[in-house]
């Protein structure tokens, strides 16, 4: 099982950003794919989650309305599509697959990718 997460970068308040993260060994019908994010000094916490099978999601209070997530299923890949940020949305972004069905705790999640940086300046 491999996740990778790319597409981060500098952006400014206000800004757009679409992380993506590539996944293979597993499938979306019984797996869940959700991103994280983790500043400096702060702990992880979960941005929002795509369900297996069909696709429900779920946004973190904090993103709604501005971030996100879906998948193209033809090229295993989930999207966190990122409008209207904020500097407090400066972290390092982590994708991560679960069994669980629709979990928001970091420690279902059994495999993880590699963080892509998100910086959002003023």
């Amino acid at each position: 099982v491999q996740l990778q997460a790319y597409g981060g970068g500098l952006a400014q308040a206000g800004g757009s950003l679409r992380l993506s993260c590539a996944v293979s060994g597993l499938s979306f019908s019984t797996w869940s794919v959700a991103w994280f994010r983790q500043a400096p000094g702060k702990e992880r916490e979960f941005v929002a989650v795509l369900s297996w099978n069909g696709g429900r999601t779920y946004h973190a209070d904090s993103v709604k309305g501005r971030f996100t997530i879906s998948r193209d299923n033809g090229k295993n890949t989930v999207y966190l599509q990122m409008n209207s940020l904020k500097r407090e949305d400066t972290a390092v972004y982590y994708c991560a697959a679960s069994s669980a069905y629709h979990s928001q705790d970091r420690y279902q999640y059994a495999y993880w990718g590699s963080g892509t940086q998100v910086t959002v300046s003023s």
